[in-house]
């Protein structure tokens, strides 16, 4: 779960990137923005999928 957490966190900080570098509040940082966007819009990726193995790992655990 820790990692869905910070997968979560990572969604969220692209999110505030997009909103203030896609919609013309900082002109100067639209494309700083959108890196930003792509970089923790992967990162949000690789630990919701690194999450979900993990968390499905841990409950299919069978003595």
């Amino acid at each position: 779960m820790i990692f869905i957490k910070w997968a979560a966190i990572f969604f969220l900080i692209a999110l505030v990137a997009a909103v203030f570098g896609f919609s013309g509040i900082a002109a100067g940082a639209v494309d700083i923005a959108q890196i930003l966007f792509f970089i923790f819009l992967a990162i949000f990726a690789v630990l919701l999928v690194i999450g979900l193995l993990v968390a499905k790992k841990s409950t299919s655990w069978s003595p």
